[in-house]
């Protein structure tokens, strides 16, 4: 006689939006939005200011709801701000465990804390840190509960060249170690060609275009494949004279 084990399905932990409408007013800033992120996948938002990308982000962090549509989410979630938002009455480590439970709290922190390489600075008040210890600090908040999903809105704006690459490099290894679906908001068509395995390009509330990207590291920094994508993404964004 034969048996069989019953094996639970696995969960689907991408997001899906389907046909999503946000009015503020007279003012519709999602216009029957549609977009999906696979599991895993890290997908980059690109648009002008006011198309509706912040929107978007906080409807898919919780913090708001659509007028219209459907929108579905992983129940674990983070987000990442422009600003570290750090709770400056907070040491580095209490910043971190923010919300988390349970007796290995302090461990689970110091080892995120590791990960973004900042092991010696649990101590630390947020004031003590530079901008880019400060983000690394909020990444590490974000990182350690496990999330599914997390949201990046222009998480590295405020920050120079060089700490901006070595951002990108810290964001890249940690995807490989986190296994989290990303969104990340950004203006830098440069930071979305380093970053991205996909780009979708939003105007006037909805989702226009949207390219898959295949480059190799290397060819994401210096290549023709890459420059053509560039020039793809600047006529998208209305810029294709900017170069």
């Amino acid at each position: 006689m034969s048996s069989a084990v019953a094996t639970e399905p696995r969960r689907q932990t991408g997001v899906a939006v389907e046909q999503v409408v946000r009015r503020f007013g007279d003012r519709v800033v999602l216009d029957h939005l549609d977009l999906t992120i696979a599991d895993e996948e890290l997908v980059i938002l690109l648009g002008p200011s006011g198309c509706g990308k912040s929107t978007l982000l906080r409807l898919l962090a919780g913090l708001d709801r659509p007028d219209g549509g459907r929108v579905e989410v992983p129940a674990r979630r983070a987000i990442v701000f422009q600003s570290d938002r750090l709770l400056p009455w907070q040491r580095v480590l209490r910043n971190v465990t923010l919300g988390l439970h349970g007796p290995d709290a302090d461990q689970r922190a110091r080892d995120v804390l590791a990960e973004v390489g900042l092991s010696g600075r649990a101590k630390a008040w947020p004031k003590e840190l530079s901008g880019g210890e400060a983000q690394r600090v909020s990444l590490a908040r974000a990182l350690v509960s496990e999330p599914e999903l997390v949201l990046l809105d222009e998480p590295f704006a405020a920050l120079d060249a060089i700490t901006r690459l070595r951002m990108h490099d810290l964001v890249r290894a940690l995807r490989t170690r986190h296994h989290a679906a990303m969104l990340l908001v950004t203006h830098d068509v440069d930071e979305a060609i380093a970053l991205a395995d996909r780009i979708v390009v939003m105007s006037n509330g909805r989702i226009g275009t949207s390219h898959d990207v295949h480059l190799p590291a290397a060819d994401r920094e210096v290549s023709v494949a890459r420059e053509e994508l560039r020039a793809r993404l600047l006529e998208d964004l209305g810029l294709a004279s900017q170069h």
